[in-house]
């Protein structure tokens, strides 16, 4: 093992020999789960500690017996792709009495269990804090019975508790995303996708209806990442005579030729009188005023069902693993807590805080102060909330601000999915902040040949859901164009530029703030949205069509596995896309359970791959008898995927046999994930209203012209941990490689050693960014701005 840097903090220190961990899923199941628990199985047992399935909930800790089972590596072997829970979950009265919860510490005693980390939405986790404060009582009461012994009452004397939710709703507060929440929605986008099919052939309208009793989350992510006409949420009832505003709307767009008209509903809409708002209600009331053809399909449980997303297994897994540590370093005096996401980063909250405001926020909707509700949801859904009002209903031209000033779209790059939503949004936004929206064609090859063209309101209607660039994209630099773009900008007046794009994009701006000096038509407000599957852009952890194509990897995964689950020992080596950036081969590898993955990033010798080859060969003598091995395509320029197919064939001659898979331009297509149209949607209403900020700053009005010189007019919009900063492309160039076209350094490198965890290797893992405890936090307004998306 490599020496540890002295400012650091690993885990090797935090032992959990001597120790047992129970596992359990209770309440409504969620996509994501099993990831979770394979997570808290395998980090378990990997700090020596002991780990116990608790099948069916409390139900199981209540009953006993065959119940709370003592479990090993392999028990979760196969389960990472598997929707569900398959520890089972049930509503458990019992549990709710005390009689009940002295019953399931006697279980849980018997085996020697004094941390519990429980997988559920908020009832589950109140239950699990309540039973931690009664636990010495329960204990003592235990041994007056003469149930248990008084030396096990001072053995076992506390009880460590740690949550994880799942919950497909979105509705606990503290977290930004809960485990399942990506996978419902991936299953409601597939099913408006297709619709959106049906309904254009017919000129229909179709009223959807989604979970969500209390939250609307479901209901008004999917309406912003499929663009429908209309939603309906708990937490922010339509305006009295909503009725007469959506017919209106309704049949604007029609007039406008649009060919359908998509309606999503929450399962638990009110109108501002707390009356319930039904699918039923709302078709019945298109049908009566506007005479259209009306459909109406409820979701039900295939949000439920079906394989978790990309994200919800690398959010469960990460989850998972923070748990264990959550566990081994608790204390007595540690309140009972949740492992959380924030932004890009996890934390730990204190449980009830938690519980606490999730239930305001019920509390706030009945006492009908909605705004309030949207507050205490989070930045995170109120941002959402915002970028929807602004992107769904067009207000009349008289009502619009007119700035004259021209703003020019364009793609640069390979393609990603989510570019188009991103396009739709900053074209749809910068006529709503009354400028003059132009796009650009073919990227900067288009716009030094004039293909420009003035784009409106309609002309992206659909565009949401489209993969690729309908723009069109060239990876071509501007540095050779430099003349005949200028002339191009002073031609058409262009007082501002929006590029969206990967690496090229960020050096194309790079180039075009140097060329300043030369050229006074580049001395205007320009930002950079990273867009590429590699998501290898200095300044942002995340960039747009990585979630796409990490779906594509995964689910290939998961077919190449399920085709091996038969032949039996076999390895497959998969080669997937990214350039030099390892994000995909390392991030898809945690997603679909791989047992290595080669990157540029971190380098590897031939003892390394031979290491390798004999842990598959072990591995082979166990009952999980297949190997999935994933390399970026410049990972090694010598150790190719050819070589490593060769090298493992030879070395595992009659052990297992290798096949070899190069997946290509496959990532690149497909639809775009709701992740990927939601953060192209948002962060480029986001960097519009940035630019239409920087306009107003630098207009001279004396001249009748823009002049933006500084630095910091020219930036890329990036998330950074836990929020979206604008960053001056200048500053980022210490941070990237341009040999390599990558960033210097990468937050995911920190997760490797999870990859390689949670595949049974002995590894070193920093969890300096861990173990603090930190408060709900209630945000202002102006963290709202500048919060996370």
């Amino acid at each position: 093992m490599a020496d540890q840097p002295a400012d650091k903090k690993f885990f090797e220190n935090l032992s959990g020999a001597g120790k047992a961990i129970g596992v359990l899923t209770s309440g409504g199941d969620a996509q994501g789960m099993n990831a979770a628990v394979r997570a808290v199985v395998r980090m378990g047992i990997y700090v020596e500690a002991k780990v116990y399935f608790i099948y069916e909930g409390y139900q199981g800790m209540v009953d006993g017996g065959d119940n709370i089972v003592e479990v090993s590596w392999e028990s979760v072997s196969s389960i990472l792709q598997v929707g569900g829970t398959v520890i089972g979950s049930a509503r458990c009265k019992e549990f709710r009495t005390r009689e009940g919860r002295l019953k399931a510490a006697f279980n849980l005693i018997q085996r020697g269990i004094t941390n519990l980390c429980v997988i559920g939405g908020d009832g589950s986790l109140t239950g699990a804090n309540l039973f931690r404060e009664e636990w010495s009582g329960l204990l003592e009461e235990l041994a007056q019975s003469g149930k248990i012994e008084e030396e096990a009452v001072k053995k076992y004397v506390y009880l460590n508790i740690v949550g994880m939710v799942g919950s497909i709703d979105n509705d606990f507060c503290g977290t930004d995303m809960t485990i399942g929440t990506d996978s419902a929605l991936h299953r409601i986008i597939e099913v408006v996708d297709a619709i959106m099919t049906t309904a254009q052939s017919h000129q229909r309208t179709f009223v959807l209806e989604v979970m969500g009793r209390h939250c609307g989350y479901l209901a008004l992510v999917s309406a912003l990442a499929c663009g429908a006409d209309w939603v309906f949420i708990p937490e922010y009832p339509p305006e009295e005579g909503w009725e007469e505003q959506m017919c209106v709307k309704l049949s604007e767009n029609r007039a406008r030729k649009k060919r359908l008209n998509i309606i999503i509903v929450a399962e638990g809409a009110i109108d501002s009188h707390n009356k319930p708002i039904t699918s039923e209600k709302v078709k019945d009331l298109v049908v009566q005023q506007l005479g259209f053809d009306t459909r109406v399909t409820i979701l039900g449980h295939v949000q439920r069902g079906g394989t978790p997303s990309a994200f919800d297994r690398i959010l469960a897994s990460r989850m998972g693993v923070e748990a264990v540590l959550a566990l081994l370093e608790a204390t007595p005096d540690t309140p009972a807590c949740v492992v959380s996401l924030s932004g890009n980063q996890a934390v730990r909250l204190p449980l009830m805080e938690c519980v606490q405001m999730t239930q305001e926020v019920q509390k706030a909707m009945d006492e009908r102060k909605f705004c309030e509700a949207v507050k205490l949801r989070g930045r995170s859904f109120e941002n959402n909330l915002n970028t929807y009002k602004l992107l769904s209903h067009r207000r009349p031209d008289a009502e619009l601000p007119k700035t004259n000033f021209n703003v020019a779209v364009l793609n640069v790059g390979a393609p990603a999915a989510g570019m188009n939503a991103a396009v739709r949004s900053a074209v749809r936004v910068g006529i709503t902040e009354g400028h003059n929206m132009f796009a650009v064609i073919d990227g900067f090859e288009g716009f030094a040949r004039g293909q420009i063209k003035e784009i409106s309101w309609g002309d992206v209607g659909g565009w949401t859901g489209q993969g690729g660039s309908l723009l069109g994209t060239k990876r071509t630099l501007p540095a050779k164009y430099l003349e005949k773009i200028a002339d191009q900008m002073r031609t058409n007046n262009i007082n501002a530029l929006m590029v969206i794009g990967g690496f090229e994009a960020y050096e194309s701006c790079l180039q075009l703030a140097e060329a300043r000096a030369r050229f006074e038509e580049f001395c205007i407000p320009i930002c950079v949205l990273p867009a590429t599957i590699s998501n290898n852009v200095p300044g942002t952890d995340f960039s747009i069509g990585a979630d796409t194509a990490l779906n594509a990897i995964v689910e290939t995964c998961d077919r190449i596995k399920q085709s091996a689950s038969g032949t039996k020992r076999r390895v497959f080596i998969i080669e997937t896309m990214g350039g030099y950036c390892g994000y995909l081969a390392n991030m898809g590898g945690l997603a679909a359970g791989a047992d290595a993955a080669y990157v540029f990033e971190e380098k590897f010798d031939i003892r390394e791959l031979q290491a390798n080859v004999e842990h598959l060969t072990e591995k082979m003598k166990t009952s999980i008898q297949r190997g999935l091995v994933l390399r970026n395509e410049n990972s090694n320029e010598n150790y190719t995927t050819d070589f490593i197919y060769q090298l493992y064939s030879e070395e595992g001659k009659g052990v297992f046999d290798c096949r070899k898979n190069v997946l290509g331009h496959m990532q690149q297509g497909g639809a775009p994930s709701p992740f990927d149209r939601n953060f192209g949607t948002k962060i480029s209403a986001k960097a519009v209203q940035w630019i239409s900020k920087k306009l107003k700053e630098t207009y001279r009005k004396e001249e009748g012209k823009v002049f933006a010189n500084t630095q910091d007019s020219v930036c890329l919009l990036g998330m950074r941990r836990r929020n979206l900063l604008f960053q001056p492309v200048v500053d980022l160039k210490d941070q990237a490689d341009f040999v390599h076209r990558i960033p210097k350094e990468q937050w995911w490198l920190k997760l490797r050693p999870l990859m390689k965890i949670l595949a049974k290797y002995k590894t070193s893992y920093d969890v300096s960014d861990s173990g603090q405890l930190e408060h709900v936090a209630r945000h202002s307004p102006k963290e709202a701005e500048t919060g996370a998306i």
